[in-house]
């Protein structure tokens, strides 16, 4: 037996203010407070016009909020970047009980050689600890925030967490440290 659910996607349910551009074939209703309704696009669009920003209050009418909408988004999208970088340099510096650790490896000819690895730690009650575990709160309440801005379809919004996530990562991936073993063996 196949069920349809046609019923919610026709465009009945749309206010009668939406100018007849805006119905979507491939919306679904979205209920908020009281008797009003949205639709939100399941398709990419490039309007600016009715578009919801996150929060029920913060909805984009014009193209000046859409350019401002624009340029915050971008903005996240760096922020999130460098924070991703900052706490991997915050780990390192703060890192702390150093070992090393010997293991032997199967060399050329049947040879044994010894590899030297360094362990590293963190103590769970430190400062430092507690500061990644607050940065790392705020990482990804961003992070769900950039993935529900994408989530409006609004190609305009699409590209600006596109663009500062790439643009963010320009500018603040370079620092990364590569970790090169000097004990490794080319073979």
């Amino acid at each position: 037996i196949r069920m349809s659910h046609d019923h919610h996607m026709n465009s009945s349910v749309l206010p009668a203010t939406h100018p007849p551009e805006h119905h979507h074939s491939t919306a679904a209703p979205v209920h908020g407070h009281g008797s009003d309704m949205m639709m939100m696009a399941m398709t990419f669009h490039f309007s600016y016009e009715n578009v919801p920003l996150l929060f029920s209050g913060l909805v984009i009418n014009t193209p000046g909020e859409m350019a401002g909408a624009f340029v915050a988004v971008f903005f996240l999208a760096m922020f999130y970047e460098g924070l991703k970088i900052a706490r991997e340099c915050l780990l390192r510096k703060s890192q702390v009980s150093i070992r090393y650790n010997s293991m032997p490896v199967p060399g050329p000819n049947g040879t044994i050689l010894m590899e030297t690895h360094k362990t590293v730690g963190q103590q769970m009650l430190s400062f430092p600890h507690l500061l990644q575990t607050v940065l790392h709160i705020i990482q990804v309440v961003v992070s769900y925030f950039l993935m529900l801005i994408f989530m409006t379809y609004n190609g305009y919004l699409c590209i600006a967490v596109a663009a500062g996530a790439g643009t963010g990562y320009f500018f603040f991936s370079w620092k990364k440290a590569v970790v090169v073993d000097i004990t490794e063996h080319c073979h």
